[in-house]
């Protein structure tokens, strides 16, 4: 049935709805006139509406950024925020939309309107009606899209006066970001992050457009309350008035949505909120929103070019556009390459295995290295890094290495006349120089970061000195990746299992334990599961994960048995899961986008906070508000739940609560 038939089907039944009603009513001769009258009331306003529009509904004739030569003569009522006064003569008026030039009249018969402007404080809100004229000419402000006009105010109305604020709402001025999160609805005037919130509304606009209208998905609102899942991040616990029972704050609708599938809606979707109990992070909070996707009978290459044209669509026209199909790259690739599961591809700087350079020398602890299960010596090339990179620089590099991954690195600076300024220069022949230096491609003016140990230790670290290094060169103001470009790639054939950090021979989920093995890997989940790949997808641009997806497994017996011979984890926990899957559950797969992490790369901005309205802080608090906030005895009591303070906390609590009440008897 096209969308179209079904459109006139929801129509006609809608009016043949209302008939009957009209019916029903005419027989209730008990039902006062007066419920009559007021539904006719209501019927007569909703049909003669104002235009549509910004202003539509408003008090407001235009917005303070929609006037133009166009509206010259034009009688207007504007509403909004002083934001400048100039000389006693004019009044900037500022809302969402942008800014207007308001001319204070000076003749002496509009005296009055004159003193209402001046002593009006900033951020004042106000209601100006007058004749919008053109700008006197060499007056004109090209920095403004309004600048061509201004109005002439004829009459005034102050609508809310402003106090002396924390700050000024000014894009140039600077503020501690916990200053913007105490007060955030300050900030939020800002004309950046008014651009930031409402293009977050216009993309998921389009992403239900896209999703509901062009590719029949469902859009299904999922629990909140749920009960705690195996393994994964930690959860926020809910306390119920049963004794010892809580619930939990999902990390995700995984279990819902795959259970969705089971139930035969085929194509889901939500914008859902999710939560996880952990350190905040720049692209991370406690509570967070995800586009939720999931299909049935759909493969790995199905999901992925849905997402896709997902993107494509609600791409932001001003920005440079994208291409499809994203490039693919192996997790092996990846590692091996750049040092990192979501590699930002917009500049070289790659990993270059050298161990056959240290397999033969007099060098004895790198070729021990070499020589041992798992080791190797690899090299990153800083191009040019001679002319930018400082000793303190390469001496800052050293000590991240130390700090964070224990281990040493040696740098070699070439100088322009291509002899080397190295710890181990003098310990390699002429020949294994030379051999060096065509395997990184290093010319006189680079630098080369040398790492040995085990592959994966070296991987990680030289991974993160990469990015590192890059951003050292940034700082000194060279232009190595360029944030107008949008690289967006998949990284597929994650391993299944990773060892536990606690107890390596124990495994843990890769991802998460619903995720289905590669299909030639299949053979090894009894025996040897460390070794299988999943079917997991990372969707990642400009080195950032925006997205993570997976085929998931849809055979009861098969979940059960990764929860329990593999996982160890009591499978009762999941039990309504299993017992779904065992009910004809179709094969199935989806995927998460973060929108908070994905919003912030579009704007450019370094944290997620900025994208989101009302952010937590770093350490996960409302700084606003003051949540989390303490809780009575008393209210705690129909829950069951009784805090054992630490001694010092609990005397600090005590006298908080001490100087709360004093101030409340006061």
């Amino acid at each position: 049935m096209s969308l179209k038939a079904w459109d006139f089907i929801q129509k006609t039944l809608y009016h043949a709805a209302l008939q009957a009603s009209g019916k029903l009513c005419l027989r209730r001769t008990h039902i006062p006139m007066i419920r009559s009258t007021s539904w006719t009331s209501v019927q007569f306003r909703s049909t003669h509406g104002t235009n549509s529009g910004s202003s539509s509904f408003s008090i407001r004739s235009h917005t303070c950024g929609e006037l133009r030569s166009t509206h010259v003569g034009e009688v207007v009522t504007l509403c909004g925020w002083v934001q400048y006064q100039r000389h006693g003569m004019f009044v900037i008026l500022r809302d969402y939309s942008g800014l207007t030039q308001v001319l204070i009249p000076e003749d002496e018969s509009r005296i009055k309107l004159k003193k209402t402007f001046c002593e009006l404080p900033l951020e004042s809100v106000v209601k100006v009606k007058g004749k919008v004229k053109r700008r006197p000419a060499g007056q004109e402000n090209k920095e403004m899209p309004t600048g061509e006009i201004e109005v002439c105010a004829e009459t005034a109305e102050v609508l809310n006066k402003s106090k002396k604020l924390p700050f000024e709402i000014k894009d140039f001025t600077k503020k501690a970001e916990s200053l913007r999160m105490q007060y955030r609805y300050l900030d939020l005037r800002s004309s950046q992050m008014q651009y930031n919130l409402r293009l977050r509304s216009q993309i998921v606009m389009k992403i239900r457009e896209y999703l509901t209208n062009i590719h029949g998905f469902v859009d299904v609102e999922t629990p909140t309350l749920f009960k705690r899942t195996p393994g994964g991040a930690k959860e926020f616990l809910v306390p119920s008035r049963e004794p010892g029972r809580f619930y939990c704050l999902p990390q995700s609708p995984q279990q819902f949505k795959q259970l969705l599938m089971v139930a035969g809606i085929d194509r889901y979707f939500q914008v859902a909120r999710c939560y996880r109990d952990e350190g905040s992070k720049p692209d991370r909070q406690p509570e967070f929103t995800q586009v939720d996707i999931e299909m049935s009978f759909v493969n790995q290459a199905g999901i992925q070019a849905l997402i896709e044209g997902l993107i494509q669509h609600f791409w932001p026209n001003e920005l440079r556009s994208i291409s499809t199909p994203f490039p693919i790259m192996t997790y092996e690739e990846a590692m091996s390459v750049f040092g990192v599961d979501k590699p930002d591809v917009r500049f070289g700087m790659q990993l270059v295995n050298i161990s056959e350079v240290f397999s033969s020398i007099e060098v004895e602890f790198l070729r021990d290295i070499v020589h041992r299960p798992g080791g190797c010596v690899q090299a990153i090339r800083v191009p040019g890094g001679t002319r930018h990179l400082k000793n303190k620089d390469l001496e800052s590099l050293k000590h991240l290495a130390k700090i964070h991954f224990n281990q040493t690195v040696n740098v070699v600076v070439l100088k322009d006349d291509g002899t080397w300024r190295s710890s181990i220069a003098k310990l390699l022949p002429d020949s294994a120089k030379q051999h060096l230096l065509q395997l990184t491609a290093a010319k006189p003016g680079d630098v080369l970061i040398l790492a040995s140990g085990l592959l994966q230790d070296v991987r990680s670290l030289l991974g993160k000195l990469r990015l590192q290094c890059v951003q050292l060169l940034e700082d000194k103001g060279m232009i190595v990746r360029d944030p107008s470009d949008f690289h967006f790639l998949w990284v597929v054939d994650f391993p299944l299992f990773l060892p536990k950090k606690e107890y390596p021979a124990e495994l843990e989920s890769a991802h998460h334990p619903f995720t289905a093995a590669h299909p030639e890997d299949l053979p090894l989940l009894l025996k040897e599961p460390h070794k299988v790949r999943s079917q997991h997808f990372d969707l990642v641009v400009n080195g950032c994960e925006v997205g993570g997806g997976s085929i998931r497994i849809h055979d009861a017996s098969v979940q059960k048995f990764v929860l329990e011979k593999i996982l160890k984890e009591d499978s009762s926990l999941l039990s309504h899961l299993l017992e779904a899957l065992d009910s004809g559950a179709p094969p199935h797969g989806g995927i998460a986008l973060g929108l908070d992490r994905l919003l912030s790369i579009i704007v450019g901005a370094s944290s997620i906070r900025d994208v989101i309205a009302f952010p937590k802080s770093f350490r996960g608090h409302d700084l606003m508000s003051g949540a989390p906030d303490f809780i009575s005895e008393d209210e705690l009591r129909p829950y069951h739940v009784c805090v054992k303070w630490p001694v010092q906390e609990g005397k600090e609590k005590q006298e908080l609560d001490l100087t709360k009440n004093s101030a409340l008897d006061s």
